[in-house]
C-alpha cells in the first residue's frame, strides 16, 4: 500500500445560494475524483446554486487527472448556470493553467444565461472529426 505525503481533504460550506469548497493536498490520479465527486454533489443538492468557489490557497501539486477534474467541474458548473471561481489560485496552479490554455475557461466570468441543457450541449460538439479530403 502507498500512502501519499498530500491526501486531498476537502472542507465545503454552503450559504444560501454559494458553496464554497476549501481545497487542501495534492488534486492528482488517486484523489481528483473525490473533488469531482463532491461539486456533483453540491450541485444535485442544491438547485438553486448561483456560485460555486473553490479554495485553491491549500492545493499542493495538479496533475493531469487533477487538470481534467477541473475541466470537467467547468462543464458542470456551465450547464447548470453556476459561476465557478477558483478563489486563491497558488502560483503553481496560475501556471499549469496558463500553459495549458484553460485559464480564461476555468477563471472568465461566465456569460448570462449560461445555463444549456446536457442535450444542447452535446447538439454543440460535432459528431465526426473533420477529416482531410
Amino acid at each position: 500500500m502507498t500512502t501519499h505525503p498530500h491526501p486531498l481533504r476537502l472542507t465545503t460550506v454552503g450559504i444560501q445560494d454559494s458553496v464554497r469548497i476549501e481545497v487542501q493536498g495534492d488534486l492528482d490520479y488517486d484523489s481528483a475524483d473525490l473533488l469531482l465527486e463532491e461539486v456533483t454533489a453540491q450541485l444535485a443538492a442544491r438547485p438553486a446554486l448561483t456560485d460555486l468557489h473553490l479554495s485553491c490557497a491549500g492545493l499542493g501539486t495538479v496533475d493531469s487527472m487533477g487538470l481534467s477534474a477541473l475541466l470537467m467541474i467547468g462543464r458542470r458548473t456551465t450547464v447548470a448556470g453556476v459561476r465557478l471561481h477558483l478563489d486563491e489560485r497558488t502560483a503553481y496552479l496560475d501556471r499549469l493553467l496558463k500553459l495549458t490554455g484553460t485559464m480564461d475557461y476555468l477563471t472568465a466570468p461566465a456569460p448570462s444565461g449560461a445555463a444549456v441543457s446536457v442535450t444542447e450541449e452535446m447538439a454543440a460538439r460535432p459528431t465526426v472529426p473533420d477529416r482531410p479530403t
